[in-house]
């Protein structure tokens, strides 16, 4: 059973600004009801006032679903609302031309009052509206430019004089002018970002490929050479081979040789690269977090620490690192080694919770979060660390440690000459 809340927080950074952006612009219905419909109970009489609520309510109705559309239409998701914003011109129209009858033809006094402000309030809202499905700042000055006019252009039934119906055209351009600039500015805002999330992804992807091509470059400065010497040996043991000469022997000794040195330097670079120090992988990790636009705090210290315990613990902040990269939304990213009771401790906490499930911290619940978060299906990940660590009596936790925050502990027994020797440098 999932927590109050789960849903946003299962929910990336660019989908919660989206998501709050969408109902925003709901919020604008919201407000277009209450300021215009529901205020009219207090102008006039209940049969007039309901006549105008409904008719404000069909309204703001039908904004929302523009403004949702247009928001999809502007990420790509949906074609332009065309109909539909048409919809919304025809529907201000009608509820504009009954309001100004309403007027026209009703009690005169309070009635003209709420009469009026529903006739100008929609045209302003569905001005502001409708530019969110229009591309381009002259196409959206021309439709809030269009409201005003018909604004102006309907006072004259009403028999108003022409500067009051300049000054109401004035004010729907510039209500109108102002809830489009407002629009605009978000979708702005949402699409800035999405853009940034792009970003962040990339220059994580780009400090993946960095690893592999120092990795790469690592094994070609190492087989080049021998290969080539590889190479011209053979070629030499071909011609004298031929020749009948004894000498072919010992070329072909000497190309065994320089093959059997040549897998044992490749098997150095491997081990160099999955057994590095705990040191170069925690600068490490801090350097790749920081490219990738994540604050990364790098506490404790690594001096004294055995080469078996390095490795364990160095695999596990160079696992842990990339799983946040791939699969978290974090911000902030807290690595700790520390001593306690003749073990090493190391902590790698990040706030990129995306979900957290049951009622209560459990096994299946830890390895349900981690798995999202050290690579795998299922906990894979989770398990392949656990191999690493056992070669080493070490022992993996991982799960949930508090609202939005995941934690991996990995421990690692030291020995007795070592733990005192490690505690006196902590000391």
């Amino acid at each position: 059973m999932r927590r109050p809340g789960g849903w946003w927080r299962t929910k990336s950074t660019p989908e919660k600004v989206e998501t709050y952006t969408r109902w925003s612009f709901h919020f604008f219905g919201v407000i277009e009801v209450f300021a215009l419909g529901v205020s009219a109970y207090g102008r006039t009489g209940a049969g007039l006032a309901t006549v105008l609520c409904l008719l404000v309510v069909a309204h703001a109705a039908v904004c929302m679903l523009v403004s949702s559309r247009a928001l999809d239409w502007t990420r790509g998701r949906r074609p332009q609302p065309v109909r539909l914003m048409w919809t919304l011109v025809v529907v201000s129209a009608v509820v504009s031309t009954t309001a100004v009858v309403i007027a026209e033809r009703g009690p005169a006094g309070e009635v003209e009052t709420a009469a009026g402000s529903v006739y100008g309030g929609v045209l302003c809202f569905a001005a502001g509206v409708i530019t969110l499905g229009v591309s381009g700042r002259r196409r959206m000055v021309a439709v809030v430019g269009g409201f005003a006019v018909g604004a102006g252009l309907l006072t004259f039934p009403l028999e108003m004089p022409v500067l009051a119906s300049v000054v109401l055209a004035g004010l729907v351009m510039v209500t109108g002018g102002f809830l489009a600039i407002t629009s605009i500015f978000s979708l702005w805002l949402l699409n800035a970002v999405y853009a940034l999330d792009d970003a962040k992804e990339t220059r994580a992807r780009l400090a993946v490929a960095e690893e592999r091509l120092r990795f790469g470059r690592d094994l070609h400065d190492v087989m080049g050479r021998n290969l080539a010497v590889i190479a011209l040996k053979s070629e030499l043991a071909v011609q004298l081979s031929r020749r009948g000469r004894p000498e072919a022997v010992e070329q072909m000794i000497e190309v065994q040789r320089i093959a059997q040195e040549s897998q044992r330097e490749v098997r150095d670079v491997v081990r160099g690269y999955r057994e590095a120090a705990l040191e170069v992988e925690l600068a490490g990790a801090r350097g790749v977090l920081t490219a990738a636009g994540i604050t990364a705090k790098v506490t404790g210290e690594t001096a004294g620490l055995p080469a078996e315990v390095q490795s364990a613990l160095g695999w596990v902040v160079r696992e842990a690192t990339t799983n946040v990269l791939r699969h978290g939304d974090a911000k902030k990213v807290a690595v700790t080694v520390r001593m306690s009771g003749g073990r090493v401790v190391l902590t790698v906490e990040n706030d990129g919770v995306a979900e957290t499930t049951g009622d209560g911290p459990s096994a299946d619940t830890a390895d349900t979060a981690g798995s999202a978060h050290t690579g795998g299906s299922g906990g894979s990940g989770l398990a392949g660390l656990r191999e690493r660590l056992s070669a080493v009596d070490g022992t993996l936790e991982a799960g949930p440690a508090g609202r939005g925050v995941f934690r991996l502990t990995a421990a690692v027994p030291l020995p007795d000459a070592t733990a005192g020797a490690a505690l006196e440098v902590a000391s």
